[in-house]
């Protein structure tokens, strides 16, 4: 018999996120108290690059694609983020407006901690200050890494370092991280993340059907990362 999940609490999710993992217990049950909760569907655009942001949210349940879309139309995923990850952190902290649009992969519950509250927190709290720019730079890091990627490697590499990555964070995998989702955050085309699979299958990395991708060899994905 399968035991009954635990409720959910924001208060302990909130203690979860990197720079909240310091703050006393009660701050963090004001801050759950005026948090606002939204339930969204898949595609559904939680908010809009370009537009007033609200806030900083976080994810219940479900995953999340942070992107932009070229004129052209193009999209390019910046990151993915699911159960327990936070976003928009920029533009909750400088008041501007959203850097991305970030859309639901699949159904989605998310809470949203306004601006004003984050930031009256932080000049009340100076060690949540710092957790907050470790977080901010940790990003940074990953942005150069993406880039650097794109310029330097293949499809080929950038999807077997894609693969090795699910491996450590559950949010690129699960409800809603299609082919189509993949090929949009390593900057290439569907048909061509269909090739690369087939050639990782093809040297016994892995083995892929229609919807799964068993990873068989990582000591072979990360050779195939390095080229």
């Amino acid at each position: 018999m399968t035991a009954p999940q635990a409720p959910f609490s924001l208060s302990d999710r909130l203690a979860d996120l990197p720079y909240f993992r310091t703050m006393q217990s009660d701050r963090l049950a004001v801050l759950a108290r005026r948090a606002l909760c939204r339930e969204f569907l898949p595609q559904e655009t939680i908010l809009a690059w370009g537009e007033p942001s609200g806030g900083l949210w976080m994810i219940e349940a479900g995953r999340v694609k942070i992107c932009r879309v070229s004129t052209d139309g193009r999209e390019h995923i910046l990151r993915l983020a699911g159960p327990g990850d936070s976003f928009n952190e920029i533009p909750a902290l400088d008041g501007g407006p959203n850097a991305a649009s970030a859309i639901a992969l699949c159904h989605v519950s998310a809470w949203m901690l306004p601006s004003a509250l984050l930031r009256d927190e932080l000049r009340a709290d100076h060690q949540l200050a710092l957790q907050m720019i470790d977080v901010l730079a940790g990003r940074m890091r990953a942005l150069v890494q993406q880039i650097e990627d794109l310029a330097l490697y293949s499809v080929t590499a950038r999807l077997a370092r894609f693969l090795l990555l699910q491996l450590e964070n559950e949010a690129l995998s699960g409800p809603g991280i299609t082919r189509t989702t993949i090929a949009a955050h390593l900057a290439t085309t569907p048909e061509t993340v269909s090739r690369a699979l087939r050639t990782l299958e093809d040297i016994g990395a892995i083995r892929f059907d229609r919807q799964d991708i068993l990873i068989l060899r990582p000591d072979l994905l990360r050779s195939v990362a390095m080229d």
